[in-house]
């Protein structure tokens, strides 16, 4: 996507193809001389049976300025965990697996819970809040970055462009979140940021007014990614949602606690592809149906915590406002993926919408009904004002896990 249009809200940080990799690692190398940059994975054991984690392995082991990589590991058993302790011996780098569901784990998710600190639920949120625990106890690194572990279209590029806006101790950024065309297999994919995202917050505009949240949100090419960088000194007031709204939470985090002027978005590919989530229309517990729900919630709460009234009322005219831009830009898709010789399933695509039309209504009844409820895993200040001692002993049972189960 090469052009260099700024769109007024955030920097858009474009690959010009003007530069080579080599000059970009190199400047990275002389930055992690005195800015220690650390990347974590968030990993199911499954993940590591696909063909798109060897691939990630062997680019990452050519990575030379990572001063240190952390996999949180869910979903593994005592025999899986050595496993991926084996499989990851291919990085170069210094890096920890954390078994999240060790015995020593489980004891620190009671402790935890005792003082109603403890994460609702499992899942990529915990697993990344986890990890940004182990890496502020470390107190070593500056800056981190984070991306999936089923991207099929994985180089090393992708993670030197995504962490050097935040590395380069010249540029003011402290978040950078990396965007990229979602192609794959002559299709064109990303339906949740092109069928859900993009036309709510169209409507949403439309129905509660001008907001400069929904600007900020809208100034992102994909909001939805799974890869973004930041400076390692925002992350103990960094509230992670729960459940599947991580992206959109992040993102409005940094709404909260930084200035525009602070976060950027960084193309950091051509293409992008990875595992796909199904549709999952007859179970909203699961697929996209599911994070479809989320992340219109997690919408609903930032917008209420900023002064927007919600009632049932204003929740059926958003559905009615949401289905009609949907469509519309449904028109758009289809003309440009036609354009590109690529393949839009309009009878697909069309029962997406109507899908995330009921969601936008489920998440709407969902939120009027439970006004106390707290999707946020507590943030590490609040856990270490609790309890002190929590993230050094955090340290010692990721240590006990691997000196234990070599």
């Amino acid at each position: 996507m090469v052009d260099f249009h700024q769109n007024g809200h955030i920097a858009t940080l474009h690959n010009l193809r003007t530069r080579q990799l080599d000059d970009m690692t190199y400047e990275l190398e002389t930055f992690g001389q005195t800015r220690k940059m650390s990347l974590i994975l968030p990993c199911l054991y499954s993940e590591l049976e696909t063909e798109a984690m060897p691939q990630i392995l062997a680019e990452l082991s050519r990575v030379t300025y990572l001063h240190r990589i952390i996999i949180g590991l869910d979903q593994a058993d005592e025999a899986q965990f050595r496993h991926a302790r084996t499989f990851f011996e291919g990085l170069g780098q210094s890096h920890v697996v954390i078994w999240n569901d060790s015995p020593r784990m489980h004891q620190m998710e009671a402790r935890l819970d005792a003082m109603g600190l403890g994460p609702a639920e499992a899942g990529k949120g915990k697993n990344v809040w986890t990890a940004m625990g182990y890496l502020i106890s470390c107190q070593d690194s500056a800056v981190m970055a984070i991306h999936d572990c089923d991207i099929l279209t994985y180089t090393n590029e992708m993670l030197a462009r995504l962490i050097y806006p935040v590395a380069n101790p010249t540029f003011p950024f402290q978040l950078a979140k990396g965007y990229y065309a979602r192609i794959g297999q002559d299709k064109l994919n990303g339906r949740v940021t092109r069928l859900l995202v993009s036309p709510l917050l169209i409507a949403l505009k439309r129905v509660v007014g001008d907001r400069d949240y929904l600007d900020y949100l809208r100034a992102f090419r994909y909001p939805l990614s799974g890869e973004f960088a930041m400076r390692t000194n925002i992350l103990p007031d960094l509230r992670i949602p729960s459940d599947w709204g991580l992206e959109i939470g992040v993102l409005s985090e940094a709404w909260r606690n930084l200035a525009p002027s602070a976060v950027c978005q960084v193309e950091i590919a051509d293409a992008y592809d990875h595992k796909h989530q199904t549709l999952s229309a007859e179970d909203a517990t699961t697929g996209l149906n599911r994070m479809s729900t989320d992340i219109c919630k997690a919408i609903f709460r930032k917008l209420a915590a900023d002064g927007t009234v919600f009632t049932t009322n204003v929740f059926r005219t958003l559905k009615a406002t949401y289905y009609r831009s949907a469509l519309d830009l449904l028109e758009a898709y289809h003309s440009d993926a036609r354009m590109n010789g690529l393949t839009l399933d309009r009878h697909a695509e069309e029962a997406s919408i109507e899908m995330f039309a009921e969601n936008i209504m489920r998440a709407g009844q969902t939120f009027l009904d439970n006004p106390h409820e707290t999707p946020f895993i507590p943030t590490w200040n609040r856990v270490h004002a609790a309890d002190p001692d929590f993230l050094r002993d955090l340290q010692a049972v990721v240590a006990s896990d691997a000196a234990e189960f070599q």
